[in-house]
């Protein structure tokens, strides 16, 4: 049930019989020649909204600009602080708990978001208000997007254009593949990239002129395809073990 399409009075009986709403957040920022300024937004709504259709569960409105000053120096990156970003998840999630939800799966699609989504869980649990956790789809399936790519990468690579030559295969510039691989790290790693244990980097500019990482000519719709379908099996069972789960248990626990 996507929450946007109801009217009103049609959405009295989920909000009596049901505890858990999907939050799908993204950005708006560059991920290479090749693909959409939506990357983010398209696949964190792909999931939420296959996942909701799946299940039954509610899925809000995607939230479409996140935490990206790092992508700032790409044309038509949009970004908000991550102190503003916090804040207004937090304020619309109270929303859902007025409503008389107690458990928020945000699913999330930019590694910009983690920590202050991580953050806003962490305030609404200490709170009382309701229990909200963060998921990221790659995360879910780790062994398969690593199989599935020769050179992988965290940003503009062979599993982000794999998932949208799925999700949007005709925002995809399939005649770019070669240059934005080229253009970029191909072969980048956290360990290269850092010095001496420090990571000494700020914006995705630092480490790649035209701002991708990994080998974009290895992706396939197909390969988009077998990740959405084992990445959204785990989001249903997530959100059909954190349904199942008291609400009780899910809060914070007393002091000793």
């Amino acid at each position: 049930m996507y929450l946007a399409d109801e009217a009103w009075p049609d959405l009295e009986a989920y909000f009596e019989n049901e505890s858990l709403a999907l939050v799908p957040l993204g950005s708006t920022e560059q991920h290479g020649p090749h693909l959409p300024l939506a990357t983010d937004h398209l696949i964190a709504e792909g999931f939420a909204r296959e996942v909701a259709d799946r299940t039954g569960y509610l899925c809000t409105p995607t939230v479409d600009v996140g935490v990206s000053p790092h992508h700032r120096q790409f044309h038509g990156t949009m970004w908000v602080d991550a102190p503003v970003f916090r804040d207004y998840v937090e304020s619309f999630t109270k929303n859902l708990a007025y409503h008389g939800i107690d458990r928020v799966v945000f699913v999330n699609a930019h590694g910009g978001n983690v920590e202050p989504l991580r953050e806003v869980g962490r305030r609404l649990r200490d709170d009382g208000v309701l229990y909200a956790i963060e998921w990221m789809w790659n995360d879910s399936i780790p062994e398969l997007v690593d199989e599935s790519f020769e050179r992988n990468g965290p940003h503009g690579g062979p599993k982000e254009t794999a998932m949208i030559m799925h999700l949007a295969e005709s925002l995809v510039h399939d005649d770019r593949l070669e240059d934005a691989r080229d253009g970029g790290w191909a072969d980048f790693s956290f360990e290269d990239a850092n010095k001496h244990g420090a990571r000494t980097f700020y914006d995705s500019i630092d480490n790649t002129d035209n701002g991708v990482l990994g080998d974009q000519t290895d992706a396939t719709a197909a390969k988009g395809e077998e990740l959405f379908e084992a990445a959204s099996d785990q989001l249903v069972r997530l959100c059909e073990w954190l349904d199942a789960q008291d609400a009780a248990s899910l809060m914070a626990k007393p002091h000793v």
